[in-house]
């Protein structure tokens, strides 16, 4: 099941890549709504990868979020997110206390750069009631043309620091990207 709250974008997409007979539904709506419709405990993998413009939206950011996508997830189901961040990643380590809240298993896979605050970028969050596949993993970030790190236990810990949990009356949309990141150079108006 995806939920895409943009029906022009998913009309471009079923016309460039269709899925006829993938078993692949796609429903037009907010996908924190969409988790309603969702039988509890019926969902191997769930992942958030929305952005409204170039953030994720507060109300995809919170620790009531996190748990009614845990809430979906079958025994052994994960979790992962695409979180946008970088600098000290205050948002992400927000993301990351929110996983380790919820979750017995929590893990990030990211960019060193990213990690070590030099730079703007994506970090994966992976969370679920069992054992994730790190060995794994690590194994396939390292071999990446685009090598990653794969966070656990208390580098996972480390990294969430004293952030707490957003809950939905105080969660913010993850940060806005630097000027000229994805490509454009930036408008006199972003110097």
């Amino acid at each position: 099941l995806v939920a895409a709250v943009d029906a022009g974008l998913v009309d471009l997409v079923a016309s460039r890549l269709p899925a006829d007979g993938l078993g692949i539904d796609v429903t037009i709506g907010d996908a924190r709504a969409a988790l309603t419709r969702i039988p509890p405990g019926t969902a191997d993998l769930l992942v958030l990868d929305v952005f409204a413009g170039a953030r994720t939206p507060a109300h995809l950011t919170s620790a009531e979020f996190l748990s009614a996508a845990a809430a979906v997830l079958a025994p052994g189901g994960v979790y992962a997110a695409n979180v946008a961040d970088g600098g000290e990643l205050r948002f992400a380590r927000t993301q990351v206390a929110a996983a380790l809240a919820r979750f017995a298993d929590v893990a990030v896979v990211a960019a060193p750069a990213i990690l070590h605050g030099r730079g703007f970028g994506n970090l994966v969050l992976l969370g679920s009631a069992q054992h994730l596949p790190v060995d794994e993993l690590t194994r396939r970030a390292a071999a990446d043309p685009f090598p990653a790190r794969v966070l656990t236990g208390t580098d996972v810990r480390r990294l969430a620091g004293a952030a707490t949990a957003p809950a939905d009356r105080t969660a913010r949309p993850s940060p806005e990207p630097p000027p000229g990141f994805f490509g454009r150079p930036p408008d006199q108006n972003e110097l």
